[in-house]
């Protein structure tokens, strides 16, 4: 896995960034494939929802400090054990944070979204980076100087209380997800996991967005790409989820809930 640092060129209008063309600064876009990056690309900093309730103030200092970096499918954002200088903010794109095990496999912690946030503790704490950053797919990332976060974290309301509700959600899901890794029927490991990341959306529906390849589900909960694979067709052979290209419908989430649990193994 490589890595790629060189911040792209901005100007700012009102309450976005735009990020100048590929063909208006050729080193730039770097390895990058150059679909991912339109001309005149506007990112909204107000959906960004840790920023959304920024005051006009609050955002002009965000925008005068704030760094956008593009890198390719697999090169590595954040290292374990890097300075904690910035926060970052994922913008368009899907990471992974992931952590190496004493024997050099690479084991994924968690998914990252657009709008999602990363690498608070080390600037909250001035400590290394606990665990490393891969880009799923080409990304776009925001970085924001510690100085310019702490100010925000401490003088900012609401960026305050939506840090501590970030943080308690993120211990909750730390523990579910260790949790999960000490179930010791793979099946389940899967079924589980699959539980942890629905969603909610319209009509009642019950989703899995983005969903992870299964090698890198596979990475996650400590299990094989084939066994994976076996675990997600019984499911779509039985009606319980419908499986898109990137996206999972489940039709029968009771029944999925029944199998994390263990019932009728």
């Amino acid at each position: 896995m490589t890595s790629s640092t060189n911040d792209m060129p901005v100007a700012t209008q009102n309450d976005t960034i735009a990020v100048a063309s590929p063909a208006a600064s050729p080193s730039a876009v770097n390895r990058v494939n150059p679909k991912v990056i339109q001309v005149n690309l506007q990112v909204h900093l107000r959906k960004i929802p840790l920023l959304a309730n920024l005051t006009d103030d609050e955002m002009a200092r965000v925008k005068a400090d704030l760094r956008l970096r593009q890198y390719a499918r697999r090169d590595v954002v954040l290292q374990k054990g890097g300075a904690g200088d910035s926060l970052l903010f994922l913008l368009s794109g899907q990471l992974q944070v992931i952590d190496v095990t004493e024997d050099g496999r690479a084991i994924g912690l968690r998914m990252l979204e657009p709008g999602d946030f990363f690498g608070e503790i080390a600037v909250i704490n001035g400590t290394t980076r606990s665990a490393s950053v891969v880009a799923l797919s080409p990304v776009l990332v925001a970085f924001l100087p510690r100085p310019t976060a702490l100010h925000l974290f401490s003088h900012s309301p609401t960026v305050a209380n939506q840090m501590l509700r970030h943080l308690a959600e993120k211990v909750q899901r730390d523990s579910e997800f260790r949790a999960l890794l000490s179930i010791n029927n793979t099946s389940r490991r899967i079924y589980s996991f699959l539980a942890l990341l629905k969603k909610n959306a319209p009509g009642n529906t019950e989703v899995v967005e983005n969903l992870p390849t299964h090698q890198d589900i596979a990475n996650m909960i400590n299990t094989s790409r084939e066994t994976v694979t076996r675990a997600l067709l019984t499911l779509v052979q039985q009606g319980i989820v419908q499986k898109d290209t990137h996206r999972l419908i489940i039709h029968k989430p009771d029944v999925l809930k029944k199998l994390a649990q263990g019932a009728g193994q």
